[in-house]
């Protein structure tokens, strides 16, 4: 298996993207010989303007991991709908047993979420959210839930195209 080799000149990588951790994670694999260390890495990036992603990466150092885990999240970037720093509508998102509730909020709330979820939300862009996560804590199954209700946000616009009205029509 080829080893990973990090480059140097993504190291001072300046395209807009804020980045988090969410968890590093130390995992063991038996062999015959001890075990083999390595660290398991789960991070998010997002351009703060609605489009976010998610990765993860497992290497033998911690920076190789995080680095992996990183340019896995720019991978998978995808677009979601925000109004006014907030989410459209209300919406439910599942993953395994996590499951987790996403209400909009007027401005000046803040983030009102937990810990991997608090992390989605300020690299996606959103400044004002209500969220509550049931279920598993799992961050993994947490991220992917996260991710799983944001897929579910439409717009005013593309329900009245769904149902061929205009957008008056449907707040009529």
């Amino acid at each position: 298996m080829a080893k990973f080799q990090p480059k140097v000149a993504d190291e001072g990588r300046d395209d807009g993207m804020r980045e988090k951790m969410i968890q590093v994670n130390r995992v063991t694999k038996v062999v015959k010989g001890g075990r083999i260390m390595a660290f398991a890495t789960l991070t998010v990036v997002g351009d703060g303007d609605g489009r976010v992603g998610m990765g993860k990466g497992k290497a033998r150092e911690v920076p190789v991991s995080v680095q992996k885990a990183m340019e896995s999240a720019r991978r998978g970037l995808v677009k979601i709908p925000l109004r006014n720093g907030t989410v459209p509508h209300n919406a439910t998102g599942e993953h395994g047993a996590a499951k987790v509730l996403l209400a909009p909020a007027p401005a000046g709330t803040g983030i009102i979420a937990g810990g991997p979820m608090r992390a989605v939300f300020e690299v996606l862009g959103i400044t004002d959210i209500v969220a509550k996560s049931l279920g598993s804590s799992n961050p993994y199954n947490m991220v992917r839930a996260t991710f799983d209700a944001l897929s579910r946000m439409t717009t005013a616009s593309q329900v009245a195209a769904k149902r061929g009205l205009t957008i008056e029509q449907i707040f009529n």
